[in-house]
């Protein structure tokens, strides 16, 4: 071993352990975290999930559970024509198979052992994920300490708190991006393909990376990507709709509203139902979501006009977009919309971590206190 293979080794080994410690801390304070829940529930590990008996028995007028519930009952069956009953959006909740799949394969069919898997495997995604970012932080000269915004950011907190995809999603997208910059490009693929069949929401990720390689030209490369991810995930969609009627895609699940026509309508149309628990809204996620996507459009456009067009600008704008046309019945529920805005958060890490923007990383640990929404 040369000079310079020794310097790039040892500088490899200092970017895993560097990046391993906010991963670890994550991983502890997840891992307690679900375990207190599961205590203070007489050691069950379905209180995780909540489930509903409108969606477990059918019962109309039964108790309405949360999403994470959907996912425990695909996991338990995985036959669309059977398990759609339990499901308050067939297509829509079927879409997301990828963590009903790896739970039922890691239990081995198993139902008893469905819970703790699924509880495993929404703790082990955040830690990788935590530390698949710092590692790019690492990489781009960035301390990897500022990837616990991402570790703790309270809608992956939730996510695993009530067995649902946005931790598994994100760190896919995470592995994605962090292959991509270690030029290994067709490893990149199959993890933005994954990515689709965790949560449709990372297709932003994904048509940012299309348009990026688009945009410089690389058009073998946009072909196969497109191929790759897009193509079977719209083949899905329509088998979706061939089983179910309708496509996954959607605005969400039961009583969902459409997305909006007007910046932010969907957040100031909780004044239309309730002056009060508007105000309390705005108060928190004027400052917390609104004014973060402004900035991330905003400098989304310098940088276009700056000449600077890649997957992290372009996952910044796409993903602030989002936020701007968000539907009311995601702004009115705050565990909803604090989930959704996980994408904002990492696209802003990421683009705040890539053009050494240090003071909106700092700015950033202030999204750290909104994980007083975990003590719901």
């Amino acid at each position: 071993m040369n000079i310079s293979q020794a310097r790039a080794f040892n500088f490899k080994a200092a970017i895993y352990k560097s990046s391993l410690l906010p991963a670890v801390l994550t991983g502890l304070a997840m891992a307690t975290f679900v375990g207190a829940v599961i205590l203070s529930s007489g050691g069950d590990p379905l209180a995780l999930a909540r489930l509903g008996t409108r969606y477990l028995q059918a019962d109309p007028s039964g108790s309405e559970g949360y999403d994470g519930q959907f996912v425990v009952y695909i996991a338990r069956d995985l036959n669309p024509s059977t398990v759609a009953v339990h499901l308050d959006a067939p297509a829509y909740r079927y879409q997301r198979i990828l963590l009903p799949l790896l739970t039922r394969i890691f239990s081995f069919g198993r139902q008893e052992l469905l819970p703790w898997v699924l509880a495993g495997i929404g703790v082990l995604s955040q830690t990788l994920g935590t530390w698949l970012v710092a590692r790019i932080l690492a990489l781009w000269g960035i301390n990897p300490w500022f990837s616990l915004i991402y570790g703790f950011w309270v809608g992956f907190g939730l996510g695993v708190r009530l067995d649902l995809p946005e931790p598994l999603a994100y760190t896919l997208i995470a592995a994605a991006l962090l292959a991509s910059e270690s030029a290994r490009k067709p490893l990149s693929w199959m993890f933005y393909f994954l990515a689709l069949f965790a949560k449709e929401v990372t297709l932003l990720f994904v048509f940012a990376a299309v348009l990026s390689c688009l945009w410089q030209r690389r058009w073998k490369e946009s072909i196969t990507l497109v191929m790759v991810t897009l193509v079977p995930f719209f083949l899905f969609q329509a088998w979706l709709w061939s089983v179910f009627g309708s496509p996954g895609l959607g605005s969400g699940g039961a009583m969902a509203t459409s997305f909006e026509l007007f910046p932010y309508m969907g957040l100031w149309r909780i004044w239309t139902f309730s002056h009060l628990y508007f105000l309390g809204m705005a108060l928190v996620f004027v400052p917390a979501i609104v004014l973060p996507s402004m900035w991330g459009l905003i400098v989304s456009l310098r940088g276009w006009i700056a000449g600077k067009i890649n997957v992290v600008v372009l996952a910044l704008f796409l993903n602030s977009l989002a936020m701007a046309f968000l539907p009311f019945s995601t702004y009115r529920e705050p565990g909803g919309v604090l989930r959704f805005a996980s994408g904002l958060v990492m696209a802003v890490l990421l683009y705040a971590s890539r053009y050494q923007h240090l003071r909106v990383l700092r700015y950033s640990i202030f999204w750290l206190a909104l994980n007083v929404f975990l003590l719901k």
